[in-house]
């Protein structure tokens, strides 16, 4: 039985550590998720504490996956991990079974796994933690006393500065679509050489008050009690033709489509992203300012893309005094998933993502950053 409990507590530990950390790199990602799950449950109430809940489980998963593996406090910590999974586990229950959410999120946007597979790892890890919640009077401490408190006070400092970081600045690890180096032009369009989705035809017939489908090649035609009712078209095979980027388009204040006026133009172009001009963070205005100028001067294309109603978009330009700045309009999704930062800055080449900054990391120098850029 020690070993076991070992072998369960080094798994469990470690596999809780690691999802930890993957989603520490993007908190907000987790946010999003949680929010999603709140709408599909009919539980949008609890939306305004989403971020809360996030940075909280979040530093839950590696301090206790920490903490199991020391041996610290196992008897609260095991039957918390034990509520956790449970809790997980109906969670992705859920997900797979009601077809709602596409992907539960476990590991963040870095590493997807299946809602099938997500779902049997959370039983499997159930049934461990069962175990070690049953048996945890056997689990002997690595560090005893003092040592212990102060390992688990590092950890948490840890586990919430973490994701201060990265929320502060941005991911330590880009995972999504809109990643440097990616040309967004070339993303909104289907890989090459990808197999369509493939469709049969499927008729309807109706006789005696029963509807039943036929194939093509199937149909009743000789006898004259079926009646035709209805065409369909029925998923045979799922293809693997959809694009990386979806719905990214900019628009001016009249409704114009700027999309690929901006992504075609030669040479840089800075997108400024604020996701909610309401909460958005102003503590570097005089920095981005002096970068509006900057890039004005030498010609460089600047546009502000806001996901904010057309009054509190306004309202921003006007306490800020951007009037001769560009102001258009995303969609609010594309937004929170170009950039992690509310607002933040993007430096495109052609529609190539050549950097991005939070707010937290603007730089100085419109022209020093593409010339640096280009000598790399």
């Amino acid at each position: 039985m020690k070993y076991l409990l070992w072998l369960l507590r080094i798994i469990v530990g470690v596999l809780f550590i690691f999802s930890g950390l993957v989603k520490a790199n993007d908190p907000l990602g987790l946010t999003y998720k949680m929010e999603e799950f709140f709408e599909v449950l009919h539980m949008t109430f609890l939306n305004h504490y989403a971020f809360t809940f996030s940075v909280l489980m979040i530093a839950f998963e590696i301090i206790s996956g920490v903490a199991l593996l020391l041996g610290y406090a196992s008897r609260i910590f095991t039957f918390l991990l034990l509520l956790l999974n449970f809790w997980f586990t109906f969670l992705t229950a859920y997900a797979l079974y009601s077809g709602k959410i596409k992907e539960c999120g476990c590991f963040g946007d870095c590493i997807k796994i299946s809602n099938e597979e997500t779902f049997w790892k959370d039983v499997v890890l159930s049934v461990m933690s069962i175990i070690l919640f049953v048996f945890h009077k056997r689990i002997t401490p690595v560090l005893k006393g003092r040592a212990g408190h102060i390992a688990m006070l590092i950890v948490t400092i840890l586990a919430f500065g973490i994701q201060w970081y990265a929320l502060k600045h941005l991911p330590f690890h880009d995972c999504l679509p809109y990643k440097k180096h990616v040309n967004i032009l070339e993303k909104t369009l289907p890989p090459a050489g990808c197999i369509p989705d493939s469709f049969s035809n499927v008729f309807i017939y109706q006789k005696d008050g029963v509807k039943k489908e036929f194939a093509a090649d199937n149909i009743p035609w000789q006898d004259t009690t079926w009646v035709y009712v209805d065409r369909i078209d029925k998923l045979v095979r799922k293809g693997n033709c959809e694009a990386e980027i979806k719905d990214f388009i900019i628009s001016d204040e009249t409704g114009e489509d700027r999309t690929k006026e901006i992504l075609t133009t030669p040479g840089p172009t800075y997108l400024w992203f604020i996701k909610d001009a309401k909460t958005a963070n102003t503590a570097n205005m005089d920095v981005i300012k002096s970068l509006i100028a900057n890039a004005q001067k030498q010609n460089i294309p600047f546009y502000v893309v806001c996901s904010s109603i057309k009054e509190d978009a306004e309202a921003f330009r006007k306490k800020h005094g951007l009037q001769n700045v560009p102001f258009y309009v995303i969609d609010g999704v594309v937004n929170k998933t170009a950039l992690r930062s509310n607002p933040g800055l993007m430096l495109l080449d052609q529609g190539n993502i050549v950097n991005k900054w939070s707010y937290a990391d603007y730089p100085k120098d419109a022209v020093g950053v593409v010339n640096q850029t280009q000598n790399q």
